[in-house]
Protein backbone atom coordinates (compact mmCIF):
# COMPACT_ATOMS: atom_id res chain seq x y z
CA UNK A 1 0.00 0.00 0.00
CA UNK A 2 1.19 3.14 -1.07
CA UNK A 3 1.66 5.85 1.62
CA UNK A 4 1.29 9.12 1.02
CA UNK A 5 2.50 12.38 2.90
CA UNK A 6 -0.57 13.10 4.62
CA UNK A 7 -1.05 9.77 5.75
CA UNK A 8 2.37 10.45 7.66
CA UNK A 9 1.70 13.67 8.52
CA UNK A 10 -1.80 12.42 10.55
CA UNK A 11 0.02 9.19 11.72
CA UNK A 12 2.36 11.07 13.40
CA UNK A 13 -0.42 13.55 15.21
CA UNK A 14 -2.05 10.46 16.45
CA UNK A 15 1.27 9.54 17.66
CA UNK A 16 1.95 12.67 19.08
CA UNK A 17 -1.33 12.54 21.01
CA UNK A 18 -1.33 8.93 22.09
CA UNK A 19 1.96 9.51 24.04
CA UNK A 20 1.01 12.39 25.22
CA UNK A 21 -2.65 13.32 26.43
CA UNK A 22 -3.75 16.18 26.51
CA UNK A 23 -5.36 16.73 30.11
CA UNK A 24 -9.36 17.63 30.63
CA UNK A 25 -9.81 21.08 30.78
CA UNK A 26 -11.78 22.13 33.52
CA UNK A 27 -15.02 23.78 33.03
CA UNK A 28 -16.37 26.76 34.47
CA UNK A 29 -19.14 26.25 36.48
CA UNK A 30 -19.59 29.46 38.37
CA UNK A 31 -22.79 30.33 36.89
CA UNK A 32 -25.03 32.60 38.51
CA UNK A 33 -28.01 30.34 40.05
CA UNK A 34 -30.71 30.50 42.42
CA UNK A 35 -32.33 34.13 41.18
CA UNK A 36 -36.27 34.58 41.49
CA UNK A 37 -38.43 37.23 40.99
CA UNK A 38 -42.05 37.60 42.12
CA UNK A 39 -44.59 36.09 40.01
CA UNK A 40 -46.04 39.47 38.29
CA UNK A 41 -42.58 40.25 37.54
CA UNK A 42 -41.59 36.80 35.75
CA UNK A 43 -44.94 36.70 34.05
CA UNK A 44 -44.33 40.23 32.89
CA UNK A 45 -40.65 39.36 31.59
CA UNK A 46 -41.79 36.52 30.01
CA UNK A 47 -44.55 37.75 28.11
CA UNK A 48 -42.29 40.81 26.91
CA UNK A 49 -39.97 37.90 25.26
CA UNK A 50 -42.32 35.89 23.94
CA UNK A 51 -43.97 39.16 22.65
CA UNK A 52 -40.80 40.22 20.95
CA UNK A 53 -40.55 37.12 19.30
CA UNK A 54 -43.79 37.51 17.66
CA UNK A 55 -45.75 35.27 19.79
CA UNK A 56 -48.91 35.31 21.14
CA UNK A 57 -49.70 34.99 24.78
CA UNK A 58 -52.94 34.78 26.33
CA UNK A 59 -52.61 34.92 30.08
CA UNK A 60 -55.52 32.76 32.24
CA UNK A 61 -56.35 30.83 35.45
CA UNK A 62 -56.68 27.43 35.41
CA UNK A 63 -60.24 27.18 35.51
CA UNK A 64 -60.18 29.02 31.93
CA UNK A 65 -57.37 26.87 30.18
CA UNK A 66 -59.69 25.18 27.97
CA UNK A 67 -61.55 28.18 26.72
CA UNK A 68 -58.70 29.86 26.38
CA UNK A 69 -57.75 26.67 24.43
CA UNK A 70 -60.89 26.71 22.30
CA UNK A 71 -60.72 30.57 21.74
CA UNK A 72 -56.87 30.39 19.90
CA UNK A 73 -57.91 27.30 18.26
CA UNK A 74 -60.91 28.54 16.81
CA UNK A 75 -59.55 32.01 16.17
CA UNK A 76 -56.90 30.21 14.07
CA UNK A 77 -59.80 28.01 12.25
CA UNK A 78 -58.04 24.87 13.30
CA UNK A 79 -60.65 21.91 12.67
CA UNK A 80 -57.86 19.02 13.21
CA UNK A 81 -55.58 19.01 16.15
CA UNK A 82 -53.10 17.10 17.57
CA UNK A 83 -52.61 16.40 21.14
CA UNK A 84 -49.61 14.06 22.93
CA UNK A 85 -50.74 10.70 24.38
CA UNK A 86 -50.58 11.81 28.01
CA UNK A 87 -52.10 15.30 27.65
CA UNK A 88 -55.19 16.50 30.41
CA UNK A 89 -58.05 15.76 28.15
CA UNK A 90 -59.79 18.21 29.93
CA UNK A 91 -58.17 21.40 28.49
CA UNK A 92 -59.69 20.59 25.30
CA UNK A 93 -62.95 20.14 26.61
CA UNK A 94 -64.48 23.19 25.22
CA UNK A 95 -62.95 22.74 21.61
CA UNK A 96 -65.55 21.18 19.16
CA UNK A 97 -63.01 20.22 16.06
CA UNK A 98 -61.70 16.74 15.97
CA UNK A 99 -58.49 15.64 18.65
CA UNK A 100 -56.11 13.34 17.11
CA UNK A 101 -54.12 11.68 19.97
CA UNK A 102 -50.10 11.02 18.65
CA UNK A 103 -47.94 8.25 18.83
CA UNK A 104 -44.84 6.42 17.59
CA UNK A 105 -46.94 4.86 15.14
CA UNK A 106 -47.63 7.65 13.52
CA UNK A 107 -45.35 8.75 10.56
CA UNK A 108 -44.12 12.26 11.08
CA UNK A 109 -45.10 13.59 7.42
CA UNK A 110 -48.73 12.74 8.27
CA UNK A 111 -48.84 15.70 10.89
CA UNK A 112 -48.65 18.17 8.72
CA UNK A 113 -52.59 17.07 7.75
CA UNK A 114 -53.20 18.23 11.33
CA UNK A 115 -54.37 22.44 11.61
CA UNK A 116 -52.24 22.54 15.27
CA UNK A 117 -51.26 20.50 18.23
CA UNK A 118 -51.46 21.53 22.01
CA UNK A 119 -48.85 20.80 24.35
CA UNK A 120 -47.85 21.71 27.97
CA UNK A 121 -44.26 22.07 28.89
CA UNK A 122 -41.44 21.42 30.99
CA UNK A 123 -40.32 24.80 32.52
CA UNK A 124 -39.55 28.20 30.72
CA UNK A 125 -36.93 30.42 31.25
CA UNK A 126 -38.38 34.50 31.78
CA UNK A 127 -34.69 36.45 30.93
CA UNK A 128 -34.43 34.56 27.20
CA UNK A 129 -38.61 33.99 26.48
CA UNK A 130 -37.56 30.36 26.15
CA UNK A 131 -39.76 27.42 26.14
CA UNK A 132 -38.24 23.62 27.00
CA UNK A 133 -40.33 20.92 26.16
CA UNK A 134 -39.16 17.16 27.63
CA UNK A 135 -41.00 14.80 25.84
CA UNK A 136 -43.28 14.13 28.76
CA UNK A 137 -46.39 12.22 28.51
CA UNK A 138 -48.12 15.38 28.02
CA UNK A 139 -45.73 16.66 25.62
CA UNK A 140 -45.30 14.06 23.37
CA UNK A 141 -41.84 13.62 20.61
CA UNK A 142 -40.49 16.29 19.13
CA UNK A 143 -41.89 15.55 15.61
CA UNK A 144 -45.47 16.59 17.23
CA UNK A 145 -44.79 20.22 17.99
CA UNK A 146 -42.26 20.63 14.59
CA UNK A 147 -44.43 19.95 12.17
CA UNK A 148 -48.15 21.26 12.37
CA UNK A 149 -48.08 24.83 11.69
CA UNK A 150 -49.82 26.11 15.32
CA UNK A 151 -48.31 25.12 18.24
CA UNK A 152 -50.49 26.03 21.47
CA UNK A 153 -48.02 25.70 24.76
CA UNK A 154 -49.51 25.53 28.02
CA UNK A 155 -47.38 27.39 30.42
CA UNK A 156 -47.71 26.81 34.24
CA UNK A 157 -46.43 29.98 35.84
CA UNK A 158 -44.83 28.30 38.69
CA UNK A 159 -42.68 26.43 35.88
CA UNK A 160 -41.50 29.73 34.97
CA UNK A 161 -37.78 30.83 36.20
CA UNK A 162 -35.66 33.61 35.45
CA UNK A 163 -32.94 32.31 33.94
CA UNK A 164 -31.35 29.82 31.81
CA UNK A 165 -29.00 28.58 34.89
CA UNK A 166 -32.07 27.65 36.54
CA UNK A 167 -33.97 26.49 33.89
CA UNK A 168 -31.74 23.77 33.04
CA UNK A 169 -31.57 22.72 37.02
CA UNK A 170 -34.97 21.41 36.35
CA UNK A 171 -34.70 19.32 33.47
CA UNK A 172 -33.68 16.00 33.32
CA UNK A 173 -30.23 15.26 31.49
CA UNK A 174 -30.98 11.99 29.47
CA UNK A 175 -34.65 13.46 28.24
CA UNK A 176 -35.23 14.81 25.05
CA UNK A 177 -35.72 18.53 25.47
CA UNK A 178 -36.98 20.88 22.46
CA UNK A 179 -36.25 25.01 23.59
CA UNK A 180 -38.65 26.87 21.75
CA UNK A 181 -38.02 30.91 21.74
CA UNK A 182 -41.34 32.12 19.25
CA UNK A 183 -42.41 30.64 16.23
CA UNK A 184 -39.78 29.21 13.61
CA UNK A 185 -38.41 31.73 11.66
CA UNK A 186 -35.40 32.43 9.64
CA UNK A 187 -33.37 35.40 7.67
CA UNK A 188 -33.03 34.50 3.54
CA UNK A 189 -29.87 36.03 1.74
CA UNK A 190 -31.18 40.08 1.68
CA UNK A 191 -32.22 39.48 5.66
CA UNK A 192 -35.82 39.37 4.86
CA UNK A 193 -37.67 37.21 7.90
CA UNK A 194 -39.34 33.79 6.56
CA UNK A 195 -41.26 32.32 9.31
CA UNK A 196 -42.49 28.68 9.27
CA UNK A 197 -39.28 27.56 7.96
CA UNK A 198 -38.27 24.76 10.49
CA UNK A 199 -41.31 24.51 12.61
CA UNK A 200 -44.50 26.14 13.56
CA UNK A 201 -45.58 29.57 11.77
CA UNK A 202 -47.57 30.53 14.41
CA UNK A 203 -46.87 29.94 18.34
CA UNK A 204 -49.39 30.68 20.90
CA UNK A 205 -48.75 30.21 24.46
CA UNK A 206 -51.56 29.94 27.38
CA UNK A 207 -50.18 30.95 30.59
CA UNK A 208 -52.12 29.57 33.57
CA UNK A 209 -51.51 32.27 36.02
CA UNK A 210 -52.37 30.47 39.11
CA UNK A 211 -50.60 27.12 38.86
Amino acid sequence: MTTTARDTVLGRIRDALTLAPAPAPAVPRAYRTGRTLPDAERLALLTHRLVDYKAQVHPCTRDRTAEVIAEVLRERGARRVGVPAGLDERWLGAYDGEVRPDSASIPAPSLGELDGVVTASAVSCAETGTIFLDGSPDQGRRALSLVPDLHVCVVDLSSVVVGVPEAVARLVPERPTTLISGPSATSDIELERVEGVHGPRTLAVVIRTDA
